[in-house]
């Protein structure tokens, strides 16, 4: 008797630990089940959207297969269309777009953040409406996926906001290639005429310094006596040399030879 009723007193200990463990697991199960829920309420807050409004987006350039990724260029301009429906009785007023790049494992973490447009266009009831945007993506994202987020800021006449996340979804950022690169093409430019200039400076500063030798050469030649101090009295005219004394007019000639016949 005094064996049994240990045994006796620690079954219900056990049954108690079991009870209380397994209280703590249904309510670790009730935590997480409460978890989503409040991301999904998060997620209602931030898209605030009216249900008489239909968005749809369209990217222009570059064009998008239908169903596929979306693949953007780096450094190069991308433009897509925002559409607008206004499906109920009130008119709405198109405020503004945004667009920002996002981290892709997490939406809130902003990478990059673009303009934001004001458009302040009024859509009336049963009416649609398109609106424009432009971005370019950083040249250091090529290669790597990353988050993109348009929203669409509209309100009704009521002077209720609401924001539309029309884009939120991962895209590819690639390299774009083009078959004639304008860079490379100014690149060679340059440096073929930047060597055209070198040869001609070249060409020129060893011209002139043998240019300045030869001259320096002729000056150091002799050229006779430059002092005219003969006297030239006691010499027949006629004897002398004079620039322009054997061009004679033919009268000049005739009192010549008559001259000399006299002599004679």
């Amino acid at each position: 008797m005094l064996l049994v009723t240990p045994i006796l007193l620690q079954q219900p200990v056990a049954a108690e630990e079991d009870e209380v463990e397994d209280e703590t697991v249904v309510e670790d199960e009730e935590v997480a089940e409460e978890e989503p829920a409040a991301e999904e309420v998060e997620e209602e807050i931030l898209k605030n959207v009216s249900p008489n409004a239909e968005t749809t987006l369209l990217f222009t350039k570059p064009t998008q297969v239908p169903g596929g990724s979306v693949e953007l260029p780096a450094g190069k301009i991308v433009e897509f269309l925002v559409g607008f429906a206004n499906k109920g009785l009130d008119d709405f007023v198109i405020d503004s777009i945004d667009a920002s790049f996002r981290y892709p494992m997490d939406f809130t973490y902003h990478i990059q953040n673009f303009s934001a447009i004001a458009y302040q266009k009024t859509v009336k009831s049963d009416q649609e409406a398109t609106v424009a945007y432009s971005f370019i993506p950083a040249d250091a994202f090529a290669g790597r996926p990353i988050g993109l987020s348009i929203n669409l800021a509209y309100r009704d006449t009521e002077g209720n906001f609401f924001m539309d996340p029309v884009f939120n979804e991962t895209v590819q950022i690639v390299e774009f290639d083009e078959g004639f690169d304008t860079e490379v093409f100014f690149m060679y430019v340059f440096l073929v005429a930047g060597s055209c200039l070198v040869l001609f400076l070249v060409y020129t500063f060893v011209g002139g310094s043998k240019g300045k030798k030869n001259v320096a050469v002729s000056k150091s030649m002799e050229t006779g006596t430059t002092n005219d101090d003969v006297d030239y009295e006691w010499i027949p005219r006629s004897a002398l040399k004079t620039p322009g004394s054997n061009k004679t007019s033919p009268r000049q000639r005739k009192t010549q030879k008559h001259a000399g016949s006299d002599t004679e």
